[in-house]
């Protein structure tokens, strides 16, 4: 399954593994205009990385309800990047969501 990736200033690019590192440090650059950093896979699943370890997921496309997470740190953030981009969105929905954006 294909994924592309959105970096902090807002440029998609096909998702690919060596990517996901350094897309998660471009948090270091994020600003009120730029906030965050995503994963979104072909399905419609989106993950979205913001600096304080905030974490949200969604389905934009088929209009899901959106789930967060606070207190993230890069390492999960990295790991749960890698486990959309494998494709494995069981995972990713298993994790303690909280309802809305957070």
């Amino acid at each position: 399954m294909a994924a592309h990736v959105i970096h902090v200033g807002g440029e998609m690019e096909p998702a690919v593994s060596e990517l996901l590192e350094s897309l998660v440090a471009e948090l270091d650059l994020a600003d009120d205009e730029h906030p965050d950093v995503s994963i979104e896979h072909e399905s419609g699943w989106g993950l979205s990385a913001f600096p304080g370890g905030l974490l949200v997921w969604e389905n934009v496309e088929d209009g899901d309800a959106p789930h967060h997470m606070t207190g993230v740190s890069r390492s999960e953030t990295l790991r749960h990047f890698h486990a959309v981009l494998d494709g494995d969105l069981d995972t990713v929905h298993r994790l303690p969501w909280s309802p809305g954006y957070g």
